[in-house]
């Protein structure tokens, strides 16, 4: 295994920063003291209050641990298009008795800003979600001291990590909870992306960098999966959004084993940009006509998704979820750790005495 990123965590397993709430400090640290890799979500987040959580993490933990940030986006939108969907959505917030967000609010998510703190005061890995950043901030984060990795859902896209100089990749499948981090937004390739498994051996025979993979994994013996395919790492979202630590909603965690909701999707209808969650009343009605503009439809809904949590309505909430969270377990997050590397030993043992045989 590669020791640009297994020097940082004594068991292959990474925490995935989960925007939102759910990868708070509490959970990180938990995780890094079991001997995981936990990530804290700078998306979303102040450029203070991302550097708030840095200072809270280090309180509770000396191990090392991850910051994930958003690349800025091109404002790609269509006004009309936006406009034709706040339509669509008066009668959710006469329900929720809300008014709808302003989708020009928060544009600016203060990259550089977060930037210049991650520069000043270091953390030991950064990634990056929604493109790739220049060869200049990847430079400038190593003479830090700080590892980076870029999320690609493509062979493309892992090149072009490659090529700006990024310590590693995070390989994300199509199985995956919550958005996809791919570069392009392209409404034409929705729900077309490619199997974890079958993309990390593309990606390994495509680059030469060190490997997360992420999507869909719950269990140690998907670790052992993905390790054999030729990743470094295992990185897990839905797995330790139900632990005690996350800072989800209760009723988020509820949904991930409530037979009400048996399967995800792929949407757009909460942000804009596609994102895997459970199949509720939102997304059925309002997943069909949202357009692609990311952030509008995330600022402009994100008082609708409040309204619904505040009532218990979880029908109208944005239920992130990988394809196998049915498989959740609520156990605390330290402790989960612990059963996923002994699950890892053992699937690894059960490989060993096959190929004995």
């Amino acid at each position: 295994m590669s020791s640009a990123l297994t020097d940082l965590c004594h068991y292959p397993i990474v925490q995935a920063p989960m925007a939102g709430g759910a990868s708070c400090p509490v959970l990180v640290a938990a995780v890094g003291e079991a001997g995981g890799l936990g990530f804290l979500a700078a998306g979303y987040k102040t450029a203070d209050g991302m550097y708030q959580e840095i200072k809270q993490v280090r309180g509770l933990t000396n191990r090392p641990f991850g910051v994930n940030l958003f690349m800025p986006q091109p404002d790609c939108a269509d006004p009309a298009a936006v406009d034709v969907y706040r339509h669509q959505l008066a009668g959710e917030a006469t329900w929720y008795q809300t008014a709808l967000g302003d989708p020009d609010s928060g544009r600016d998510d203060g990259y550089d800003a977060k930037l210049a703190i991650l520069l000043d005061d270091p953390v030991p890995l950064v990634t990056f979600t929604f493109g790739c950043p220049t060869r200049e901030v990847v430079q400038a984060l190593q003479r830090v001291g700080t590892r980076s990795a870029v999320t690609v859902t493509t062979v493309d896209e892992a090149r072009a990590a490659q090529h700006v100089g990024a310590d590693a990749v995070c390989v994300q499948g199509i199985e995956a909870g919550g958005h996809q981090g791919t570069h392009r937004d392209n409404p034409e390739a929705d729900g077309s992306g490619v199997g974890l498994l079958s993309l990390v051996g593309q990606v390994r025979e495509a680059v030469q960098l060190p490997i997360i993979a992420a999507g869909g994994i719950m269990r140690g013996s998907q670790i052992a999966a993905v390790l054999a395919a030729g990743a470094d790492l295992a990185q897990l979202g839905t797995a330790f959004l139900v632990t005690p630590e996350s800072g989800a909603p209760t009723l988020h965690k509820r949904a991930m084993t409530d037979p009400l909701f048996t399967r995800t999707e792929l949407t757009r209808a909460f942000s804009g940009r596609p994102a895997r969650g459970l199949v509720n009343r939102f997304l059925r009605e309002h997943g069909p006509y949202a357009p692609a503009a990311y952030p509008q439809i995330h600022h402009m809904t994100s008082p609708l998704r409040k309204a619904a949590a505040k009532a218990g309505d979880p029908q109208g909430m944005a239920l992130w979820a990988g394809q196998g969270h049915r498989f959740a377990r609520e156990l605390p997050a330290g402790q989960l750790v612990e059963v996923l590397a002994a699950e890892l030993d053992a699937a690894k043992a059960a490989l060993g005495q096959r190929g004995a045989e």
